[in-house]
């Protein structure tokens, strides 16, 4: 969004959008269009939904606007060499991770479950490989301690429409040179899998930190509280050792609710348990006694 926002106030013409079909949202399950095509349709911008540009026709009508460049920013839909050899400069990607570390789908979620203490944000010319390409601009960006998958995320976006309008102009101009990506570092960011986001105790409060922070805003690291879902949207490590079982409370008040782990303590501070909305340990401390509670386990 950033990146089409960025575009439609720059001297370069978008000529269309492509986004994908419209999907069903909210308890009515209506079909809900895409913040990227309500945009383009505030601004009189063509919009087509192709459900696969595998197809015939599609290829042809995306040729038929006869692109100089095509920007894909988290379509997620496969371009075939027919597509990417359509636009006569080639075929952008904003993607967020320096590259070669975290080619792939969930570049952002991985580098901060792996504790990468930088990231940013790569302008690549796409080819057939994943996420192969030559980089074009390249920015940089530290990951906070605290930073979550969505505060890194709206950062990067930020960091990645201005990259884009760097590299079009460097293309114009022939400033800019490609810059192969090196054979050594390549790591790859699969996909993120809901299960992923279940709190095994077992793990230290550093790891278990890291994937609480990774997995906000989505899919929410998750314990069990009497069997029933508890999400944890924000905890922090507490320099204290226990002897404690991992996913005891340990102690709860106020100020948070504090869980051993397999090393160390964690301190849980924003949760949800499952139907309810997102609440302080304070509040959660108000209905439910934690004294001998252990977390993950059936009541």
């Amino acid at each position: 969004m950033p990146a089409l926002e960025a575009l439609l106030a720059s001297s370069h013409r978008v000529v269309a959008v492509y986004t994908q079909p419209d999907r069903p949202a909210g308890r009515g399950r209506q079909l809900t269009a895409s913040a990227v095509k309500r945009c383009a349709l505030d601004h009189g911008i063509l919009v087509e939904q192709p459900l696969t540009l595998r197809d015939p026709a599609a290829v042809a009508k995306l040729a038929s606007y006869s692109p100089q460049v095509m920007v894909v920013v988290a379509y997620g839909l496969i371009l075939p060499r027919d597509v990417l050899s359509i636009p006569a400069h080639g075929c952008l990607n904003i993607h967020a991770s320096l590259l070669p570390r975290w080619r792939g789908a969930a570049p952002i979620h991985r580098a901060v479950l792996a504790g990468d203490t930088m990231t940013g944000v790569a302008i690549m010319q796409m080819e057939a490989g994943l996420d192969t390409g030559p980089v074009l601009v390249e920015k940089t960006t530290p990951i906070d301690a605290r930073d979550t998958t969505g505060s890194v995320h709206d950062r990067l976006a930020a960091m990645g429409a201005a990259a884009l309008l760097e590299a079009l102009e460097g293309l114009a101009s022939g400033a800019i040179a490609p810059r192969v990506q090196p054979e050594a570092g390549v790591t790859y960011a699969a996909k993120i899998r809901k299960e992923e986001a279940q709190i095994d105790w077992r793990q230290s409060a550093e790891q278990i930190d890291r994937q609480v922070r990774a997995f906000n805003p989505w899919p929410v690291a998750q314990t069990e509280l009497h069997g029933t879902q508890l999400r944890v949207w924000a905890a922090e490590p507490v320099d204290k050792a226990t002897a404690a079982r991992p996913g005891a409370v340990v102690a709860a008040d106020a100020h948070g609710i504090r869980v051993a782990t397999g090393n160390g303590v964690i301190n849980l501070t924003q949760l949800q348990l499952a139907g309810r909305r997102v609440m302080s340990a304070a509040e959660l401390l108000n209905a439910h006694a934690l004294d001998g509670v252990v977390l993950g386990t059936p009541s």
